[in-house]
């Protein structure tokens, strides 16, 4: 039954060829599948040329700085730090007073990060989150990085990676800033975000520091599966907003209207690779609470719900004698995961976890881990011709996350061990592109 199952999961591609200067000629980039609509990461790939700008968005990519190109830089981003000094009138939100004012407020919070890898040099962007230097950004954006530094736009200093979780995207680095002052962003609670708030998106875009933009929240909860250099990337419950977000804007700040962080900026949509007004950013309260455990050195845990699954289709499931034709069929169960206590067998076909229909194994996966560890879901199934309803209270993948720390010689990134071992075999949604 295997064989019929093929992995389906999304390899943003490459865009068009930039225009670039005489002396920088880049390779050749592929095309991507005609009508293909991808989920691009911020950061990745766009060449800025001396004459022009286009984007060029891979998967692993960087914003690469030739010589010959501007660096965008603006300088001192003023000494207005304080949020104790800067008063936010959110009255007007139509006001562009409103936006002077966010910004004064937090753009002192928001870093470039300019990395050096094996390809060249690139650059993203960040979010200071204290004054011991701690920052959050994407993990995408240091992945691979030699060398890492940081500019606060009246100074440059050197960062060490405190942590990182590659299955979220998400990473801290640290400077030590001496006697400068560092300005913490103030953190808001995205949880409380509606469609339609107004939301100013802040970074490096194609390396122009101290860059912003604005918009509104888009919607809310979208959630996708990637692929990448080191495996998948698993991004639950993402803000959706029309906030311009370019290359070298991962790892900047989402802030709303009083300036306050509601999203990490992570990814666009797009068929070309350039900006389309959809944007996508983690939510502030999980990029918080998975920077704090990174900084306190502890492992960052997800929810599981211990099986292995593949995806089914109506040719799968005419050849395999299912009664649906869509749904996430259960290949394995771990020994005493929560799946097996809640009485789950193998050759059931999950098709719903609590209201959210479940087309496919990838779906499954974005749907368990939308939630947190210790949540009580509920699992409509089929087992051959009945549907049945169990109770699945989501157990944690902390064992495998200290089985690869504790195995450096081990094959695969933790997120393809989980896919396979408790989540999701290697197979997915046809199209390769999931949502809530």
């Amino acid at each position: 039954m295997s064989d019929t199952f093929v992995s389906g999961a999304p390899v943003p591609p490459q865009g068009p060829r930039p225009q670039a200067s005489q002396s920088q000629q880049p390779k050749r980039p592929k095309k991507p599948h005609p009508g293909l609509r991808s989920l691009l990461f911020g950061l990745l790939g766009g060449v800025i040329g001396a004459v022009a700008v286009v984007a060029v968005l891979v998967v692993g990519g960087f914003v690469a700085m030739p010589s010959s190109a501007t660096s965008g830089k603006t300088g001192s981003r003023g000494t207005t730090s304080s949020s104790q000094t800067v008063t936010v009138n959110s009255g007007d939100s139509t006001d562009t007073t409103l936006a002077n004012a966010v910004a004064q407020k937090a753009l002192p919070s928001v870093v470039s990060i300019n990395v050096t890898t094996s390809d060249g040099e690139g650059v993203g962007s960040g979010v200071v989150l204290d004054t011991d230097g701690n920052i959050v950004t994407n993990y995408h954006v240091i992945e691979g990085a030699q060398s890492i530094s940081v500019s606060t736009g009246d100074a440059s200093y050197d960062a060490t990676v405190v942590g990182s979780d590659e299955s979220s995207d998400l990473a801290v680095i640290k400077i030590d800033a001496g006697d400068a002052a560092l300005t913490p962003i103030e953190v808001g609670d995205s949880s409380t975000l509606q469609v339609g708030d107004w939301v100013m998106s802040l970074g490096s875009p194609f390396g122009l520091e101290q860059s912003v933009s604005t918009g509104i929240v888009s919607s809310l909860y979208r959630s996708t599966m990637l692929q990448n250099t080191s495996g998948n990337t698993i991004y639950t419950n993402l803000i959706q907003t029309d906030a311009t977000i370019n290359p070298g804007n991962s790892g900047g700040a989402l802030v709303d209207d009083e300036g306050k962080l509601v999203g990490i900026n992570s990814l666009i949509e797009s068929y070309s690779g350039s900006s389309s007004g959809v944007g996508f950013a983690i939510p502030g309260n999980y990029a918080v609470e998975v920077a704090q455990k990174l900084i306190a050195g502890q492992t960052v845990t997800h929810a599981y719900i211990g099986g292995s699954f593949q995806t089914v289709t109506a040719n799968n499931a005419r050849s395999n004698s299912l009664s649906v034709n869509q749904g996430a069929y259960v290949a394995e169960l771990a020994d005493d995961g929560p799946a097996a206590q809640a009485g789950i067998q193998k050759g059931d076909v999950i098709t719903a976890l609590d209201d959210e229909e479940i087309t496919s194994s990838d779906a499954l996966v974005l749907a368990v881990r939308s939630h947190s560890v210790g949540d009580t879901v509920t699992v409509t199934l089929m087992r051959g011709s009945k549907q049945m309803q169990v109770q699945v209270t989501l157990g944690s993948d902390e064992a495998l996350q200290q089985q690869q720390d504790s195995d450096s010689s081990s094959q695969g990134s933790l997120l393809e061990q989980y896919l396979e071992q408790y989540g999701q075999q290697r197979g997915g949604s046809e199209d390769g592109y999931s949502r809530r």
